[in-house]
This record gives structure tokens, C-alpha cells and sequence, in this order.
């Protein structure tokens, strides 16, 4: 454990009984009570995790937007001070860098919240970039501490410790300079869990302070603290993609069914050339939603089988506490992705019948 780093909430997993983990280097709780226990509370009543492995980014400069738009996939000239967009950088090829949040504090300076797997590479990858661009890139993960309250009661429980009104705060928008429990934050309308909820940013030395007062103030609320595993459930259910199974260097964002989230009618951004060559001539695979005919659940990287042939892989699987079915995200060519399709997985040393679903497993709660 002396190898991988910590976040400033570690003591916190560990007063909570956490079951810690190897995560992209960092020591993370999978669980505390339980998977389903966690996942349950998220959606039912409230759960905090710690994201402070995620990488941030500031953009700052006369050109900041402009770097910004070429660099991602999005428009981001739709955004106001104090929205939030949702996108990918992707490679010329068309493949993706990473998904990221750009938050635009205003024209001159952007905030990019990206994976913690991905946060060299990513840094990286701007940096090369940046061409003549006025732009100034500081990587500040290092500095940063994030946790996330979400479910039903989120905004009841932080509203106990801010005077700021949170209901002012809409979907997809931040506040800058949030008192939480006298702690300065920047608190926006975030999450990854198909919940409503937020997601708040702050310095390392009052992480410990916050985590405990928001643990306080949901204690008649139901609020629980959830690890990475639940943390995966819930945006599964919800069909949120995660970097690394439905989104790579080889998974564009097209084949992945997040072509919303691409703007061919920008006048450029990396990749482009290449995802309107690929939206032109069509898709030859595309990731669907499936649910198991026969028993078995389907897992990460099983193969996807029809006509006696490999047809693709799962991307995700699981056995989902809230359908309470087990249903996957799959890969697939494109001559099987139609709905009511019936595929076969590979699961362990038996094939067994599923059929093309809906990915739109659960309908997402948030405070539009």
C-alpha cells in the first residue's frame, strides 16, 4: 500500500471500515457496507464517495477558448459563465483521448475535470496541443480534493452546511467560492450516478472537515459513504460511458452511441475529419444494451457470439441492484445491433442467450 498514493480522505476510509484497493495507482475504498447496500442509498437516499483521484486542469488566457474548442469534440460556445459540458477529446484517427467536464468560469478560463487513469496522458496530450494558442495550462490535480453527494437527498443535506440557495444552482451549472462548513469550494450540479447531486472541489487540508460534516448532517437523511463499486452500478444503470470499456483509443464516440456529444457542424476540432468520414460511410459496430435470456452474468471483456462467430465483447456487465436483471453493454457489428436481437455470451466456459435492449436501463433523476 506504500506505493500508491492516497487522497486527503484516506484516514475517512478507513474510520469507515473500507475495503481499499489498487485504483489507477490511488488507494480507494470498493466498498464499505457493501455494493448493493451503497448503491441502494444512492438512489434511494444519499451516498458521498471520494473522487479526488480525478485530474483538473485550468485553461486560462486570451485564447483559452479557442484552445478549448479545438481541443474537444463539443461546442463549447454554447456554454455561460458557469456551465458545464460534458465531452471528448479525441485523436485524429477519431479514437478518444479521454471523456472530460469543460466548466467555463468565464472566456478567459476553463476548468477540465478529467480521469484519474488518464491524467499524465491527458496533460499531455494539451500540452502538445496548445500550437500558438495564448493559453497557459496548469495541471492542478495535485491540489485538489473532490467528493460527491448524490441521490435524492443531496441537496437537503448540503443545503445544512452553506448559506448559498443550492436550488439556484441548476443541472450542469457551478458556484464558485461556496462556503461549506466555513471551507471555500467550488460546489457544482454534477455527478455520475444518474442522480441528482453535486459535486465539490476544495483544498486537501479542509477535505477531512467537509467529509465528516456532511456525514453528519445526512445522518437522519440515509446518507452512506459508497466506494468505486457502487459507484460503477449506478452509472451503468444509468448508461453512463467509463473510459476503458465503452470509450478507448480504438472506441470512437459514434460507435459508442454518444455522437450527441459530437458537433461535426464546428469548424474544426481534433478528430473531426475522421468522425465525419465515419458518420458518412456508417458505423460497422456499435455498443448496445442487452439483458440475459439464460442465467449468467455478463462481466467486462467476455465475448459476444451469434451465428457461430465472435461478433464483439462486453464492454460492462453486472447483475443490476435497481432492475434487479442482469444486463450489459456490449460491442457489437453493426448487423446485430438492432433491437430484440438475440446474441449469445461467452460467459466463463458456457454460451448463453441474450437479447439486444434498450440502453436506457434506468431513467436518470436530475434537477433540470
Amino acid at each position: 500500500m506504500n506505493e500508491i498514493r492516497k487522497t486527503s480522505l484516506f484516514e475517512r476510509h478507513e474510520h469507515h471500515g473500507g475495503k481499499i484497493i489498487d485504483f489507477s495507482g490511488w488507494a480507494l475504498p470498493v466498498q464499505y457496507e457493501g455494493i448493493t447496500a451503497e448503491h441502494e442509498a444512492v438512489r434511494n437516499f444519499a451516498g458521498l464517495f471520494d473522487v479526488s483521484h480525478m485530474g483538473e486542469v485550468e485553461a486560462i488566457g486570451s485564447q483559452s477558448f479557442d484552445f478549448v474548442q479545438n481541443l474537444v469534440t463539443n461546442d463549447v460556445s454554447v456554454l455561460e459563465d458557469g456551465q458545464i459540458l460534458y465531452t471528448f477529446m479525441c485523436y485524429p484517427h477519431g479514437g478518444v483521448v479521454d471523456d472530460l467536464l469543460v466548466y467555463k468560469f468565464n472566456k478567459d478560463h476553463f476548468y477540465l475535470v478529467i480521469n484519474a487513469s488518464n491524467v499524465k496522458k491527458d496533460f499531455k496530450w494539451m500540452e502538445e496541443n496548445v500550437g500558438n494558442f495564448d493559453v497557459k495550462l496548469n495541471n492542478i490535480s495535485d491540489y485538489v480534493s473532490e467528493m460527491a453527494i448524490q441521490g435524492p437527498n443531496a441537496q437537503k443535506i448540503l443545503q445544512k452546511l452553506t448559506d448559498t440557495d443550492l436550488s439556484e444552482i441548476k443541472f450542469f451549472y457551478c458556484k464558485r467560492d461556496v462556503a461549506v462548513a466555513g471551507a471555500n469550494c467550488l460546489v457544482s450540479r454534477t455527478g455520475y450516478t444518474g442522480e441528482d447531486g453535486f459535486e465539490i472541489y476544495l483544498f486537501h487540508e479542509d477535505a477531512k472537515k467537509i467529509w465528516g460534516a456532511l456525514m453528519e448532517a445526512g445522518k437522519e437523511e440515509g446518507l452512506k459513504p459508497a466506494g468505486l463499486g457502487a459507484r460503477d452500478t449506478l452509472r451503468f444503470e444509468a448508461s453512463l460511458p467509463l473510459y476503458g470499456n465503452e470509450l478507448s483509443e480504438e472506441i470512437t464516440p459514434l460507435e459508442a452511441g454518444l455522437g450527441f456529444f459530437v458537433k461535426l457542424d464546428k469548424p474544426n476540432f481534433i478528430g473531426k475529419e475522421a468522425l465525419a468520414k465515419q458518420n458518412s460511410e456508417g458505423l460497422k459496430r456499435k455498443v448496445v444494451g442487452f439483458e440475459m435470456i439464460d442465467k449468467g452474468i455478463p462481466r467486462h471483456g467476455y465475448d459476444v457470439m451469434a451465428d457461430g462467430k465472435k461478433i464483439g465483447f462486453v464492454t460492462t456487465g453486472y447483475a443490476a441492484p435497481t432492475v434487479k436483471k442482469n444486463i450489459g453493454l456490449a460491442m457489437v457489428d453493426i448487423a446485430y445491433a438492432k433491437l430484440d436481437t438475440t446474441i449469445e455470451i461467452q460467459v466463463r466456459k458456457k454460451v448463453a442467450k441474450a437479447k439486444v435492449i434498450s440502453k436506457k436501463f434506468y431513467t436518470k433523476n436530475y434537477k433540470k
